[in-house]
């Protein structure tokens, strides 16, 4: 392969040679284009459409894209050219465009990116072609893309399929992923518009987007491992944000009543189908909301996504069907562990927990408590089954540092997880706005760090601060954009919906 591939490089640096010879520059500054592939059909239809014959000239365009395909029968050549809007055919003519460009003409390679300027004709076969009269070179492919093989339609012409299949190179090389599989350009689009329908949701119900800090010099938020640099000049250890929520509420207190933010975040875990290590989360609190309210507003913001990206509340993820039809179905924790293990967990103690547990091949840490053990039956047993969006509620107090603590069971929290297809997509509570609970709660955290746990909270004392001013009741949500796209647009792993995600050597 790599000897066909050196060859492959030698006949295109020949190439190269010739058309220099030949007075083409092979690296232009600009072109100018006049419509895209996909324009140039939609106008040649609609003169089409008013006029019973339409004359070979009557429309001149230019337009550019890279080539990738191209077949060639005597003195003239077919080819396609792809832009950012899809596809065109292109007729090159050694009668149109003369011996020395013609020459020039079979100098190109699959992968070149050339401008084209004509007239617009329909072939016998009915495929909307642009007659060349003249090219450009605009960039030169050295090296060769993937591009698979070559079959014949019925039309003769030949189609590039298949390229690139080897799933972890197309990850190294996302460009080249990118340049040879348009299904991959749509995966990412997808999430644009996701994204762009977020955030539009959002503005317009009056919540003001902003921007926090990525390097902090306490990490919080959630339960992860952080990412840890030092400032030079400041001779300081920062870390990179494991999450924005702490910095969000504070702008609560500062009187934002309504605040988002889309950010990047970072956690130092393993990669998995699931996790990247550096990843895309939507934050937003709403001053005066609880984590009732945000369940209903969750509803309608993911109602709204799946609208206007797949026109349609029904989709499929991995050949299951899932509907986002309110009312999502919503359980207690503590319920569905109970029906999941035939016993009454809020009744047993530690020993008898960990004992249940252990009976369903679940390992138990020594330092774990009750609301840990629980937690981890949930994912182990109860997780998997969640097919459907879920709301599942109401999380031990011991897991949940940041959450106000619930108004009928003081063990439990006004909690929620939004689970689908057997994972989580969203995390939000009614948020705890007590400083003294609060300080108590991450002494907490402090404790379960000295016997072990690498994944608390540490004492973030300005946040403590903030909340001695005092902070409204409020209810604020974090949600996974990249699994909600693996979700919309039905990828099976999160490296599928980030464009360059972190590998493994």
């Amino acid at each position: 392969m790599e000897d066909e591939l050196s060859q492959v490089r030698r006949q295109r640096q020949e190439k190269i040679a010739r058309l220099r010879e030949l007075g083409i520059d092979l690296y232009a500054y600009n072109y100018s284009q006049d419509h895209t592939a996909t324009e140039v059909k939609s106008l040649f239809g609609k003169m089409e459409a008013e006029a019973e014959d339409v004359e070979v000239g009557s429309l001149e365009v230019s337009v550019a894209g890279r080539l990738v395909s191209m077949r060639g029968h005597g003195k003239t050549v077919f080819a396609h050219l792809e832009d950012r809007t899809g596809q065109i055919q292109i007729y090159l003519k050694f009668d149109i465009l003369g011996q020395e460009k013609f020459e020039a003409t079979n100098l190109l390679d699959l992968g070149d990116w050339i401008g084209v300027s004509g007239s617009i004709f329909r072939t016998r076969t009915g495929e909307v072609t642009v007659q060349v009269q003249d090219w450009t070179m605009l960039s030169k492919s050295v090296r060769q893309l993937p591009l698979g093989k070559t079959k014949e339609d019925e039309n003769l012409e030949a189609n590039v399929y298949g390229g690139f299949a080897n799933v972890e190179m197309r990850y190294r090389q996302r460009y080249a992923d990118l340049a040879v599989n348009p299904e991959v350009r749509e995966v990412f689009k997808i999430r644009t518009r996701i994204i762009s329908t977020l955030r539009k949701f959002l503005d317009e119900r009056d919540f003001l987007e902003v921007e926090t800090p990525v390097l902090q010099p306490i990490y919080g938020g959630a339960a992860a491992r952080p990412f840890i640099t030092k400032h030079n000049s400041l001779d300081r250890t920062l870390y990179l944000r494991i999450a924005d929520e702490l910095y969000l509420k504070r702008l609560i207190v500062g009187g934002f009543g309504r605040v988002y933010e889309i950010s990047k975040d970072f956690r130092n875990e393993g990669i998995d189908r699931f996790h990247n290590p550096e990843f895309t989360m939507l934050e937003f609190y709403q001053a005066f909301t609880d984590y009732e309210e945000l369940m209903d507003f969750t509803e309608l913001m993911l109602a709204e996504v799946l609208l206007c990206v797949k026109g349609d509340l029904d989709t499929t993820y991995q050949g299951q069907k899932i509907s986002f039809n309110s009312p999502y179905d919503r359980v207690s924790m503590l319920e569905s562990v109970s029906e999941a293990v035939g016993e009454d967990v809020a009744r047993l103690n530690v020993p008898q927990l960990a004992d249940i547990a252990r009976d369903n091949r679940i390992k138990v840490e020594a330092n774990w408590g009750w609301g840990k053990i629980i937690d981890k039956c949930f994912g182990e047993i109860v997780q998997p089954k969640l097919i459907q969006p879920t709301f599942v509620i109401d999380h031990p107090r011991e897991i949940s540092p940041l959450a106000k603590l619930h108004r009928e069971s003081p063990q439990l929290t006004e909690r929620f997880e939004l689970f689908v297809a057997g994972e989580e997509i969203a995390n939000a509570f009614s948020e705890l706005n007590d400083p003294v609970d609060q300080r108590e709660r991450f002494e907490g955290q402090e404790r379960m760090k000295m016997e072990g746990d690498e994944e608390t909270h540490p004492i973030d004392e300005d946040y403590i601060r903030a909340l001695e001013y005092g902070m409204p009741p409020t209810g604020g949500l974090g949600m996974g954009v990249d699994r909600l796209t693996m979700l919309v647009a039905d990828q099976s792993s999160i490296r599928d919906v980030i464009l360059f995600p972190v590998l493994k050597d």
